[in-house]
C-alpha cells in the first residue's frame, strides 16, 4: 500500500476548507459589502437606483425616528446587561457552593439558552397579555397588558431579554469561580475573610477576566436585540419599542429605505465595535490594577 504523503493530506485540508470558504464569502462576506455599497445608494429594495454619497448618513443624524432606536436601544442594553450580570453572579455563586443536586440545578438553569428567542417571546407574550392582566383583575379589580403602555413595554422587553440571558452568563460565571484554588479561601480565612469581604478581595479580582466577557457579550447581544421585540411588540405602541435592529429590518425591507437602512446597518456596526473595544480597554485596566 503506497503511503499518503504531507502533500496529500495538505490537499486533503484544501479540498475540505474551499466549501467552507465559498459558503461563508457567500452568505456573509458579500451581503455585508453590498450592503456598504447600497448605503450610498437611493436604493428602495427594487428597481433602479442611484448614488446619492454620503446623504444616507449624514440624515442619520438628524433622523428623529433613528436617534430614538439608539436611545431605546442603549437604554434596554444597559439595563439588561446590569441585571444579568448581576443575577448571574448570584446564582454562580449559589450554584459552586455545597449544595445538593448542584449539576441537575445547573442544567435547569440552562434551559432559557436552548430554547428559540421567538419561541421564549410569544410564551411570554401570552402571559403579559392575558396571564399577568388577569392576576391584576383579580387582586385590584382592573387589568391591562404591559405590551399596550407606552411607558412599560419596555419592562416587558427588558425582562424576556435577561431571563434567557442569564443561562449562558451564569454558565460562564461558574467556570470562573471552579477556576479560584481553594488555598486563596483558606489563606483568607487565616487572614478573617468572610462574607462579603471574602467576595470583594478575593473571589471579584480572580475572575474579573470572566467578568469582562460575560459584559460585552450582554452587551453586544442586547444591542443587537430583534427577535424578542418582533415576539412582543413589533416595535409598538407607537414606535415606543423600536430598537436599531427592528428599524433597519422594517423599514429597509418593507419600508422602501434599503439604501438608508444599509448605512444605519453600517453605522450601527460601528457603533457595536467601538462600545466593545471600549469595555475591553476599561476592563483591562481594572484587571490590572488589581
Amino acid at each position: 500500500m503506497k503511503k499518503k504523503s504531507k502533500l496529500d493530506f495538505d490537499k486533503t485540508y484544501v479540498w475540505m476548507t474551499i466549501p467552507l470558504v465559498a459558503l461563508f464569502f457567500l452568505f456573509n462576506t458579500y451581503p455585508l459589502i453590498k450592503g456598504f455599497l447600497y448605503s450610498f445608494t437611493n436604493f428602495r429594495g427594487y428597481g433602479s437606483y442611484k448614488s446619492v454619497g454620503l446623504r444616507n448618513y449624514l440624515d442619520l443624524f438628524t433622523d428623529a425616528r433613528v436617534g430614538h432606536s439608539y436611545l431605546f436601544t442603549f437604554g434596554v442594553a444597559i439595563c439588561v446587561t446590569i441585571l444579568v450580570n448581576v443575577i448571574s453572579l448570584v446564582l454562580a455563586l449559589g450554584l459552586n457552593s455545597k449544595i445538593k443536586f448542584k449539576s441537575g440545578l445547573r442544567a435547569l438553569y440552562f434551559v432559557p439558552n436552548i430554547l428559540g428567542a421567538l419561541v421564549v417571546g410569544y410564551i411570554f407574550n401570552y402571559f403579559f397579555t392575558y396571564i399577568l392582566p388577569a392576576f391584576e383583575k383579580m387582586l385590584f379589580g382592573s387589568g391591562s397588558s404591559i405590551l399596550a403602555s407606552q411607558k412599560w413595554a419596555w419592562v416587558a422587553i427588558v425582562i424576556v431579554c435577561a431571563w434567557q440571558a442569564i443561562a449562558m452568563q451564569t454558565i460562564i460565571y461558574i467556570s470562573g469561580l471552579q477556576t479560584v484554588p481553594e488555598d486563596v479561601y483558606e489563606a483568607g480565612a487565616i487572614d478573617g475573610s468572610s462574607g462579603w469581604t471574602k467576595f470583594r478581595t478575593l473571589t471579584l479580582p480572580l475572575i474579573l477576566p470572566f467578568v469582562t466577557i460575560n459584559l460585552v457579550l450582554t452587551m453586544k447581544n442586547a444591542l443587537m436585540v430583534f427577535d424578542q421585540i418582533m415576539a412582543l411588540t413589533k416595535g409598538g405602541p407607537a414606535q415606543s419599542t423600536e430598537s436599531i435592529s427592528y428599524l433597519i429590518y422594517n423599514n429597509g425591507m418593507s419600508g422602501g429605505q434599503f439604501g438608508f437602512q444599509s448605512a444605519n446597518a453600517v453605522l450601527f456596526f460601528v457603533v457595536i465595535v467601538l462600545i466593545t473595544i471600549f469595555q475591553l480597554k476599561f476592563m483591562g485596566k481594572k484587571e490590572e490594577q488589581l
